[in-house]
């Protein structure tokens, strides 16, 4: 099975180099007598720079600290992947570096991370500081983590309060039929032009994580199992039924703009919704931190749970998320082990998960991080659906190809509803069997 798995996984970093990924540039300094190392972070806030001018000063309090210089880049979330699959194949990456969680067990098969066993875990605090609920998603079950939890978030749906009240909508929606209502209700032609010009939902319909994200979250509402062990059933009637339910908001149910089938930038995505544009949207924890540098408070925008499906699915699930987040992992390749493990001790620690997760509007991955700032609505909505409305996706070596092949087909699907194509159930599943076939023969 590890030969399988690790086959999988190379599988994949080769599908996506042949799609235009290019090598990673050489790793650490610290080979040639330095003790530098190398970091690269997830984009977390409005740009690049922004995340920058976040993180440098705490970089240069562990350098004072430790003496251990760190170079930082900030990679696009679009882009992540891609370059730590490319890493992975040419051994030439970072030191240390931020992955999305979902991609633990995919990543660790590569066989290019260090594993947290216990040894290494003690000089981090021990596994017992951490949230089991964000363990979960570090690896495969029953061996060493392979990455350790940095932020933890969930989806949930946010509302723009002055729209709602504008269409006489007192609450917010529970269920999805109370959803696609709601959204009917905020599809207008304001200017009264004969063009609407406001939606009743904003969508990333071109990226293909968040598409592969909502193929879980709705699939699994609707009883799809997505994996029977390392078996792909992307063809699942589940998963078929979800993915149709995804398309169907920006086709026949219509409160989607088609113009964003093409929209792959959460910031274009924050704009228009801070603008009155679209009067909901469904986003992660971190959103409700962002918002804030559009000049939105709470008095202006609601968040609640991902909506259930009415009448529950007999044989699905009420989850409202998977376990989001990003962790942190050290590249095996390293040439200053003791470094990288001092920096991720640093970005673990109390005081660093606080001011990291408090600045990002995300939910600290470690116990003993306690803020009243993490008591926000946005985020009391995050740790209930954390303690009951999510599960983490499959932690097996498959899930990142369940990603990419899911992921782009449904922003495919996308494109063409947005053109008044939706695609029917049994395109749908033709896709979808293809999907599995390919990573079968990839396997």
């Amino acid at each position: 099975m590890q030969r399988r798995t690790r086959a999988v996984a190379l599988a994949a970093a080769a599908m996506l180099a042949g799609a235009g990924v290019t090598a990673c540039g050489g790793g650490s300094s610290s080979a040639s007598g330095d003790k530098t190392i190398t970091y690269w972070a997830t984009n977390q806030s409005t740009s690049l720079d922004a995340d920058k001018k976040i993180l440098q000063p705490e970089i240069d309090k562990f350098t004072q600290q430790t003496g251990v210089k760190v170079k930082l880049e900030v990679i696009p979330s679009a882009d992540l992947l891609n370059r730590i699959l490319a890493a992975t194949t040419s051994g030439k990456g970072p030191d240390v570096l931020n992955i999305g969680n979902t991609w633990s067990a995919s990543l660790q098969a590569t066989g290019a991370f260090v594993a947290w066993d216990n040894e290494l875990m003690a000089k981090v605090g021990g596994e017992s500081r951490f949230l089991p609920a964000a363990l979960k998603s570090t690896g495969a079950t029953g061996k060493d983590p392979a990455s350790l939890p940095l932020y933890t978030s969930s989806y949930e749906l946010f509302y723009n309060k002055k729209l709602f009240k504008a269409a006489n909508i007192t609450s917010p929606p529970k269920t999805w039929s109370e959803f696609v209502a709601d959204g009917h209700k905020l599809t207008k032609d304001t200017n009264n032009d004969g063009k609407t010009d406001q939606w009743g939902l904003g969508l990333q319909g071109a990226s293909s994580s968040f598409a592969a994200h909502f193929a879980f979250i709705l699939g699994t509402q609707h009883g799809a199992k997505v994996f029977s062990g390392h078996t792909p059933k992307f063809d699942d009637t589940g998963m078929v039924d979800g993915i149709d339910q995804w398309l169907s908001w920006i086709g026949k149910d219509g409160i989607v703009n088609p113009s964003d089938a093409e929209m792959t930038d959460k910031v274009a995505l924050l704009q228009n919704f801070a603008s009155g544009k679209a009067g909901m949207i469904l986003a992660q924890s971190s959103t409700g931190k962002t918002l804030g540098q559009y000049k939105l408070t709470t008095a202006d925008y609601g968040v609640v749970p991902v909506p259930a499906q009415d009448p529950a699915v007999a044989g699905g699930k009420d989850i409202g998320s998977f376990v989001g987040g990003i962790n942190v992992a050290i590249f095996k390749n390293t040439g200053n082990l003791d470094g990288s493990t001092q920096f991720v001790k640093f970005l673990t620690s109390a005081k660093e998960q606080v001011y990291l997760n408090k600045t990002y509007g995300t939910l600290p991955s470690v116990t003993d991080a306690k803020d009243p700032a993490f008591d926000t609505p946005t985020l009391a909505v995050a740790r209930e659906t954390l303690s009951s409305r999510a599960v983490p996706l499959p932690q097996i070596a498959e899930e990142s190809q369940f990603e990419t092949l899911v992921g782009q087909a449904m922003s495919s699907f996308a494109a063409q509803t947005a053109t008044g194509k939706q695609p029917g159930k049994a395109k749908i599943k033709s896709e979808m069997t293809a999907a599995d076939q390919k990573l079968e023969a990839g396997s």
